[in-house]
């Protein structure tokens, strides 16, 4: 259902189609994270943008429908649940939540969830990922069951279990999922790294160019240099959820104003460097993990496939 989607498409496109298209960025705090989502979409036609916005995840949660027939769409062959995680994988998102939804409609069964979790431990091990460090949490996101407090509705439920290298955890509902989430190496002392998600041409300010700072820091006054686009210019101010930041940090997904340059000198998928500090070069040539989705059997002359390349 699209009852509370809505929340986050703002745009109207969406409004009148009912579906996420582009990748809404929307903020909340847990007890120990300040959280930004990147809601990346569930409709096949917008697999380009769900390739930027997960290309910029720390971790993702997989969203699986728990209603008879609506799960074995989601992970049969062509299914979007099977392609979601083979991309979160393949961009580099080591850490999985998976949400067993819409338990409510299953009448919250407890064979139903078993069967689900049984399943997709098997899909998911497939993809690259190991079960045992993945929280698999159920659901209702209508009724709110086990989202931010335990449900009575599921009292078989006895919470999730994960292992990783950090550890041993467990908890109940998904906002203890979470928060045992753990924050990836920030390296702030490397060259800054600003790969563009996005760029704005905002009334009153000028060119804001988004993105999500990977290494280094960005602060105003810094002269950058976006590649391989070859513009460079001063950084005025840089923001985060519409508050002024005094610099961005690797993780940190930031807007920043640029002096005098036009939204047409730079796009998605430019990287963003200080100009004084081994500044990102255009390649000739790069070595690349490529994964093929929708694989035609065979690739022969003539094979045409669309090539995304993290936000570009």
């Amino acid at each position: 259902s699209f009852k509370y989607a809505w929340v986050l498409d703002k745009l109207k496109a969406e409004r009148e189609r009912g579906i996420t298209i582009d990748i809404a960025l929307w903020k909340f705090e847990t007890p120990k994270y300040m959280v930004t989502v990147i809601d990346a979409p569930g409709h096949r036609d917008f697999i380009k943008n769900m390739i930027t916005g997960t290309s910029q995840a720390d971790c993702a949660i997989l969203i699986i429908a728990g209603g008879t027939g609506e799960f074995e769409a989601g992970i049969s062959k062509d299914g979007q649940t099977r392609e979601h995680a083979l991309l979160a994988f393949t961009l580099g998102v080591r850490q999985l939540i998976v949400a067993v939804n819409k338990m409510d409609t299953t009448k919250y069964s407890e064979d139903r969830f078993n069967e689900i979790v049984k399943e997709t431990s098997n899909f998911i091990k497939k993809v690259g990922y190991n079960p045992k460090t993945v929280a698999f949490v159920p659901i209702s996101g209508w009724h709110g069951d086990n989202m931010i407090e335990p449900t009575k509705e599921m009292a078989w439920y006895k919470g999730w279990e994960k292992e990783t290298k950090a550890g041993k955890s467990t908890g109940k509902t998904l906002l203890d999922a979470i928060d045992a989430i753990e924050p990836p190496s920030r390296p702030t002392d490397k060259p800054l790294r600003l790969p563009l998600q996005d760029v704005y041409k905002i009334g009153g300010i000028g060119t804001v160019p988004v993105g999500r700072v990977e290494t280094g820091v960005i602060k105003a006054g810094m002269v950058v240099t976006f590649a391989p686009a070859n513009v460079t210019t001063e950084v005025k101010s840089v923001e985060m959820h519409h508050e002024t930041l005094s610099e961005g940090l690797p993780g940190d997904n930031v807007g920043f104003n640029v002096k005098n340059v036009s939204v047409k000198d730079i796009r998605r998928g430019n990287v963003c460097s200080d100009s004084k500090n081994d500044p990102a070069m255009e390649a000739a040539s790069f070595n690349a993990q490529v994964i093929v989705m929708n694989h035609p059997g065979q690739i022969g002359n003539g094979y045409a496939p669309v090539l995304d390349c993290h936000t570009a």
